[in-house]
């Protein structure tokens, strides 16, 4: 039987799996250390269960948002792990410990960051040649925060949620260029939309995504010390966020008193994401609740008032993740900015200090700290938008295939369906 036309479609992953099986021979090699590397098996469970059931809340795309947010996950992690490591060679070997899988785990995260801006937009192809350009790109973007600013991030807020987010909106912007808005055709169901089984399947994905999100924020702390500190601050932010949440989806909903669910699925985990740049940091318990508050807030009346006005214009954001990664990641750096710049060794403690502030211990003032956590914000922003947008036009193009608008949020453009 000869293969072609619709069945050749992935099999040029196929070929970039061999390359990443022939790199990893030669690159590789176990490492020795990092053996109770404590947020790596939570993580674990955020980007393939969390990540996944979060984005089921489609009527008719619960099997790609699972399926694809698997195999998306499993290629980026091989990936990342190589282009995260090329910049730490050791003796011109990448040496795999459980540390630098947790690494490749939340650099998945800024792929499915994006898959959820783009949830149903996109072919299956199209999000695969995405995830490839992304993931080199936030490796890169990666090394410029945290080893050219040197930014305290330990959360990922600046790298990952930020960068996860504008690279996904870039994306999308550059889909939408040159296009008109097309109406659904006449007597089509709108697929880009919720059923109340769907709804329900996303709240397992927030729910775990809610219990191990202290895990993803604390897994890369240096010292015990800090990562109970990065815990209890990640804990109380979400459980802040979590209640205003309530609060305000019932005071501004449609339906007045009433909790809209797209609030309840996201915004409540906003006080993961906006605690994430300073959660190791000497923010107080009652400074994390007050975060949470402020996330809470950002998130519900950003999914309220700004998404409609974003897709009025045509820039599609399926899953809302500027409300949800994007303005608490920009609220979360421009925190650390605030943190940093009051860091002193009286407050932490000279080991904690450096543990935090890692350039610090080589001379670095609290002043010049905050500066450079400017600067590595405003760059990634700034790295995300334009290459996301630049990778859009790449997508768009023919060779790549993209979706009829009545192919948009439907299963059975990918899949074989009971």
């Amino acid at each position: 039987m000869v293969l072609k036309g619709p069945a050749m479609k992935y099999v040029p992953l196929l070929v970039f799996q061999l390359v990443l099986m022939v790199l990893f021979f030669v690159f590789t090699t176990y490492g020795t250390k990092d053996f109770d590397n404590k947020g790596f098996e939570g993580t674990h469970v955020m980007i393939f269960i969390g990540f996944g059931f979060l984005m089921t809340f489609l009527k008719k795309y619960c099997y790609s948002a699972l399926g694809f947010n698997w195999f998306l996950a499993a290629l980026v992690i091989q990936w990342a792990l190589l282009c995260q490591n090329f910049f730490h060679l050791h003796n011109g070997k990448i040496e795999i410990t459980k540390a630098v899988l947790l690494e490749a785990d939340i650099m998945a995260a800024t792929v499915l960051i994006t898959f959820g801006a783009l949830l149903g937009i996109t072919t299956g192809f199209q999000l695969l040649v995405i995830a490839i350009i992304e993931t080199a790109i936030g490796c890169v973007n990666i090394y410029l925060v945290s080893d050219v600013f040197k930014a305290a991030d330990v959360g990922g807020s600046i790298a990952i949620h930020a960068y996860g987010a504008y690279f996904g909106l870039g994306v999308s912007l550059a889909l939408k260029l040159g296009k008109k808005q097309e109406a659904a055709p006449t007597g089509q169901v709108d697929l880009n939309g919720p059923t109340y089984t769907s709804d329900v399947t996303a709240m397992i994905g927030s729910i775990f995504l809610w219990i191990y999100w202290p895990s993803f924020n604390s897994g890369l702390t240096n010292t015990d010390i800090e990562n109970q500190r990065a815990v209890i601050n990640t804990y109380l932010s979400l459980a802040s966020a979590t209640v205003v949440t309530f609060i305000l989806s019932a005071a501004i909903s449609h339906q007045r008193g009433k909790f809209d669910m797209v609030h309840i699925q996201n915004s409540t985990l906003a006080g993961g994401v906006a605690i994430g740049s300073v959660c190791n940091m000497m923010v107080g318990p009652g400074g994390a609740i007050a975060v949470g508050i402020g996330a809470a807030f950002i998130s519900v009346f950003g999914y309220r008032y700004l998404t409609p006005k974003l897709n009025s214009i045509g820039i599609l954001d399926t899953c809302g993740v500027n409300n949800l990664h994007g303005m608490p990641a920009i609220y979360s750096g421009l925190l650390s900015i605030l943190f940093a710049s009051l860091a002193t060794k009286d407050s932490y403690g000279e080991t904690e200090l450096f543990s935090v502030f890692d350039a610090m211990k080589d001379g670095r003032t609290a002043g010049t700290q905050a500066l450079n956590q400017f600067f590595a914000l405003i760059a990634t922003i700034a790295i995300a938008s334009v290459s996301g947008f630049i990778t859009g036009l790449i997508v768009k193009m023919p060779l790549f295939g993209s979706l009829k608008e009545e192919e948009k949020y439907n299963d059975e453009i990918n899949w074989e369906l009971p």
